[in-house]
């Protein structure tokens, strides 16, 4: 019978390793890198079996946005006639809809990723982050036929083509990238403690009311008298906002470049992607455990 010393020295050899441990940070990059194609087919396989069941398929991921954006239209665009605050309204809620729609299902769907592959997990050797990475990645593809809608739908209103529309995609590139570190801390999160699931459906909602999907936020907070600057600032410069308004800023004439809300923008965005990475990274051991 092998020794302890011997049975380790016998699994390294052979590139074994004890299940149940969290390895070293680098060592679970070059695992992930590793795994980079296993990602992309597993990426391919979520896309797939998100449709598989609708006779429409991915149209309903163009559909079901502009549905809830011709509701939100009449409901807030012309019963409250919120669209005397913004030029174009219709390029706007469109915006906002679509882009929210993107950060939303990355944030409900990327909190279900690790709970629900635990079958998968206890079956195979990954590295685990690449399960919210796979959900992000498939919401992405699944969107960008909303996204290609959405340039039209912004032709079609009025909007000039011009060259700012050349940094659309770098704007789909920070939002995606801050859906992805909000869906790994979201995957953390409940599946350390399983009873905030049942918040993240209330996080979404309250995110897509104070982030300016469907209301422009400065000309409400000028609508109102004594608002503090603590609250301005910080409904104006949240993660979800300036997702929305740096999307904006490329397609919308009215809404020019600002350094501000890039910068605010892709600072969230890599505090997402890096916080995210390492709070996920510190619970890689206890992934599919019963």
């Amino acid at each position: 019978m092998l020794s302890a010393e011997e049975a380790a020295a016998l699994a390294r050899r052979h590139g074994l390793r004890q299940v149940g441990l969290r390895p070293t940070l680098p060592a679970y990059l070059r695992d992930v890198w590793g795994h980079r194609h296993l990602m992309w087919s597993m990426a391919k396989g979520e896309f797939l079996s998100q449709h598989q069941d609708n006779y429409l398929g991915i149209l309903w991921a163009v559909i079901n946005p502009i549905l809830l954006g011709v509701s939100y239209y009449l409901i807030f665009g012309v019963l409250l006639d919120l669209r005397r605050d913004v030029d174009n309204f219709v390029s706007f809620l469109t915006i906002g809809l679509f882009t929210f729609t993107l950060i939303s299902a990355a944030l409900t769907s990327g909190s279900k990723a690790v709970l629900g592959k635990v079958g998968m997990m206890r079956a195979l050797s990954f590295p685990r982050v690449l399960l919210p990475v796979v959900v992000v990645l498939a919401e992405l593809v699944s969107s960008l036929p909303a996204f290609a809608v959405l340039l039209g739908i912004a032709v079609v209103s009025g909007e000039p083509v011009t060259l700012k529309w050349l940094l659309f995609p770098v704007a789909l590139v920070i939002v995606s990238v801050m859906g992805l570190g909000m869906s790994m801390i979201a995957a953390r999160v409940v599946h350390a403690w399983r009873d905030t699931a049942n918040l993240v459906p209330l996080l979404v909602r309250l995110l897509r009311y104070v982030s300016g999907v469907f209301f422009s936020i400065p000309a409400r907070l000028a609508a109102v008298d004594g608002v503090p600057v603590v609250v301005s600032v910080a409904l104006q410069y949240q993660p979800a906002a300036v997702a929305l308004d740096v999307v904006r800023e490329t397609l919308m004439a009215s809404y020019p470049l600002q350094w501000q809300t890039w910068t605010a923008a892709s600072g969230w965005a890599l505090l997402f992607l890096v916080g995210g990475f390492l709070l996920f990274w510190r619970g890689e051991g206890t992934y599919g455990r019963a």
